[in-house]
């Protein structure tokens, strides 16, 4: 027989316990978020930041690759370059740049481009 073993369990179970947070979440210090923006050694900061200047961009000496456009892409913003299904463009990527993007040139024109709209040539 287990007398009294299970006495606690009883309150706990009663609503009003239920309801009342846990006394640890409530004493816990908020630990506060410091933004890091990483430095690329022979990047402007302007693409570190997130925000490209096409101008700005100079393509690596070696890394460029040929690509075909899959889809007809209309550029979110002036850091982006609009694109024809079917076209051929250069592309290549930067150092910390986001993996699902590349910078991609026609002529002079020159911006980011979602690599799923892509298909990579050698």
């Amino acid at each position: 027989r287990f007398s009294g073993t299970f006495v606690g369990n009883a309150e706990s179970a009663s609503p009003a316990a239920a309801a009342s947070p846990p006394a640890a979440a409530a004493t816990l210090p908020a630990v506060p978020t410091i933004p890091v923006v990483p430095t690329i050694v022979g990047v402007p900061n302007t693409v570190a930041e997130g925000v490209l200047n096409p101008n700005e961009v100079k393509p690596p000496a070696s890394g460029t690759r040929r690509a075909r456009v899959l889809y007809d892409y209309e550029a979110a913003d002036s850091t982006e370059l609009a694109l024809l299904a079917d076209e051929m463009i250069t592309v290549y990527s930067l150092p910390g740049m986001d993996p699902d993007w590349l910078i991609g040139e026609r002529g002079n024109q020159k911006g980011k481009v979602p690599v799923t709209y892509l298909e990579l040539l050698s």
